[in-house]
């Protein structure tokens, strides 16, 4: 991390009480870090688009990621998600005639068949079977229906604003949408179910004489890519969610209506990985600013960290501190004592808040 110097905002001399009073009703103490030059951002084809750090849900770069579109196959991270945490992978299922012969991309299951639930995960999430999803869509709920209720319900338990579902499979319906976002916070979900993790990253399966390969061609042509799900009607355009590992990190790529989306995810997540490095921004015993305070004995007090807080830093960004009092600082003060919070801002903008204390005692 590189060294900020903390700088108190200016309050005035002791000479005048009320000109005191007036410039420490809202005491500032700010950081600012030395800038370097910037990485450009990736120039990409898509209509929509995000980038997010898996882990924190930091989003490292959008592009109209609230608009709400059409998301094909992309649905399917959802179905997949439910089936995973509610139905036993090894059990056997009958298909169902509900299940043959539905349009689109198609595992080609035929009635009576009997498979496992894992073995549909396959053919769904890899071959991008539309009839395998309503397969688990009518075992798992019932019937499509109820699982569509299902599925709206968990979009609305993960705070999924500008998601609304109409089918287990994502064939074309005014009633089936979403947003790059949604769909990025869906995945990062979605990435924390070990088994649906493991089959979206899987590259070829067999089931009951299949050979499933995965759609997905970032398996074979991205490092340390492990997922997640590619998506096309006519009417949606091209749609992926992809997610890659390198150094610790997963960082998770959603573009929508994107007809160069291979090479938009590749420089979206090559820019996730090498443009941003992660800044310690606060550190549990250590000073994160100083305030300035009204005594005899000190004209400011420094405020410790009482949590780690760390973030991803673009080398251009200027991080700074802010300190917000209700009324100026009057001494007494005790060292340990709670002093509230010191909010973290990158540019100007907000991105989270640590706890602090006071690091010395300051007589009146």
């Amino acid at each position: 991390m590189k060294h900020c110097k903390n700088n108190p905002a200016p309050w005035g001399a002791y000479g005048g009480k009320s000109r005191v009073l007036r410039t420490l009703a809202a005491a500032l103490a700010a950081a600012v870090c030395l800038s370097l030059p910037c990485r450009a951002e990736p120039g990409i084809s898509a209509s929509h688009a995000i980038l997010m750090d898996a882990d924190s849900g930091q989003v490292l770069y959008e592009r109209s990621a609230d608009a709400e579109s059409l998301i094909a196959s992309t649905t399917k991270i959802m179905t997949g998600l439910l089936v995973c945490e509610q139905c036993d992978l090894s059990e056997k299922l009958k298909i169902p005639a509900q299940a043959v012969g539905v349009e689109g991309s198609s595992m080609y299951l035929k009635q009576n068949e009997v498979l496992s639930v894992e073995e549909l995960l396959y053919g769904m999430l890899l071959q991008s079977g539309n009839d395998a999803a309503v397969a688990l869509a009518v075992y798992c709920a019932g019937s499509v229906e109820q699982f569509v209720e299902q599925m709206n319900r968990k979009a609305q338990q993960l705070g999924l604003e500008h998601t609304h579902f109409a089918n287990p499979n994502g064939l074309d319906s005014e009633e089936n949408y979403g947003t790059a976002r949604d769909l990025a916070e869906l995945t990062r979900c979605a990435l924390k179910n070990e088994d649906f993790a493991r089959i979206v990253a899987t590259k070829t399966a067999t089931v009951a004489g299949r050979v499933l390969a995965n759609h997905n061609k970032l398996l074979w042509r991205y490092e340390g890519a492990i997922g997640v799900k590619t998506g096309y009607t006519r009417s949606a355009g091209r749609i992926l969610v992809s997610a890659a590992q390198r150094g610790g990190r997963t960082l998770i790529a959603v573009t929508i209506n994107a007809p160069d989306d291979w090479n938009d995810h590749t420089a979206l997540l090559d820019y996730g990985f090498s443009a941003y490095t992660c800044q310690t921004l606060a550190q549990t015993g250590r000073p994160v600013c100083t305030v300035p305070v009204l005594a005899d004995t000190a004209k400011e007090a420094t405020l410790i960290a009482q949590e780690d807080f760390s973030y991803w830093v673009l080398p251009q960004e200027q991080v700074s501190y802010r300190y917000a009092a209700n009324a100026p600082i009057f001494a007494p003060l005790e060292k340990g004592a709670q002093a509230g919070t010191v909010t973290v801002l990158l540019d100007g903008r907000p991105i989270g808040t640590v706890p602090v204390c006071w690091g010395q005692t300051v007589l009146s």
